[in-house]
């Protein structure tokens, strides 16, 4: 008898959690071809493919939201982060915002080395994708304000980069997992390791490679557990070397579906990224989300403090660090944050229509 109580408790509590992740219009997906796309290094793309997802009617004030390294727009539609943000009555009912989610350029179904250049893909840097999030808005889908950037670690790097390129396109910024500060420090050493992994992988023959190198998952698990996860939080799930062992060895064991050289070009993506000089020049309204036991972005060295003095309307909100956050991975679970971004979103002046 307790057996099968448990087994309906179980299928109740998923139907719930279903009914929670779907409440909210279901995306539509499209896309569109940026023609002549030109690179900072001033080579052209003659036609780079832009995917994206929208959810809500195209009449609504208009959100801009951004995924994170290696993801996609499907990666943001989870239950604890669209589930908590996008339902009825939630800080973005998708039933008054119109959301657009595109995949990032050399991201999910977007232009990318995998699509047959390979390593003669141009190198394209952060900047590069915010233009091209800037055309898709606006040559592709006629969208000419938004009420609200907001982007998750890489996508809190974009939004950095949207305030300062774009200072007039938005309303607010919600810049989360990210600091305004240039790409440095361990964060820069583990990324360049990873990249490193790839070129120095023999398989990997200049991205010309047959088979996938094998260097790639191990980095990017070696990258996931040294920067991301937090520090109370893996002294709770993993308390004894057998308890480690086995959950590095289901993270190895993990599909891996990635290709080398869209992986290697994702990350070195990030190595010029200095929003500094475009700070005094953000003037929409910004609330920075950022956990306190962020790996990536640790709030003790005072370095995102002290670049917040140079953004005229900008404020932080850090997440007390504990058990249950996950480090550079806490703001993809949105219920940390919900009440001060609901709070800061009523705080805003009247959308411009």
């Amino acid at each position: 008898m307790r057996r099968r109580l448990f087994a309906v408790l179980a299928v109740a509590f998923t139907m719930a959690g279903s009914a929670m992740a779907a409440d909210y219009p279901k995306p539509q997906e499209g896309d569109w071809t940026a023609k002549d796309f030109r690179i900072h290094t001033g080579e052209v793309l003659p036609a780079l493919k832009l995917h994206y997802r929208t959810i809500g009617d195209p009449k609504n004030p208009a959100v801009l939201m951004l995924h994170g390294s290696g993801g996609s727009s499907a990666s943001l539609l989870t239950p604890g982060f669209a589930g908590e943000l996008f339902g009825a009555g939630q800080p973005l009912d998708a039933t008054k915002y119109y959301i657009i989610l595109p995949d990032g350029l050399g991201h999910g179904q977007s232009g990318k080395p995998s699509d047959g250049l390979k390593a003669k893909f141009p190198a394209y840097d952060y900047g590069d994708m915010v233009e091209a999030q800037y055309r898709l808005l606006t040559e592709g889908m006629g969208v000419k304000h938004l009420r609200l950037v907001m982007g998750n670690s890489m996508g809190g790097m974009h939004a950095w980069l949207w305030g300062g390129m774009h200072p007039d396109f938005m309303d607010a910024l919600v810049p989360m997992a990210s600091q305004p500060t240039p790409m440095s420090a361990r964060n820069w050493m583990m990324r360049r390791m990873i990249i490193d992994a790839v070129r120095n992988d023999p398989d990997w023959n200049g991205g010309n490679y047959t088979t996938q190198p094998k260097a790639v998952k191990a980095a990017s698990v070696f990258f996931g557990i040294a920067t991301s996860g937090g520090t109370l939080a893996y002294a709770k799930l993993a308390p004894t070397r057998e308890a480690a062992d086995k959950m590095l060895d289901e993270r190895l064991a993990a599909p891996f579906t990635a290709d080398a050289n869209d992986f290697l070009y994702q990350w070195a993506a990030s190595g010029d990224y200095d929003p500094t000089p475009l700070l005094p020049k953000i003037t929409a309204k910004l609330l920075l989300i950022n956990s306190a036991d962020d790996e990536r972005n640790p709030p003790e060295t005072g370095l995102t403090e002290a670049a917040m003095k140079q953004v005229k309307n900008g404020s932080l909100y850090l997440i007390p660090a504990s058990a249950d956050t996950r480090g550079h991975g806490t703001t993809g679970n949105a219920r940390f944050y919900t009440k001060p971004l609901a709070a800061f979103l009523e705080g805003l002046p009247a959308a411009v229509r």
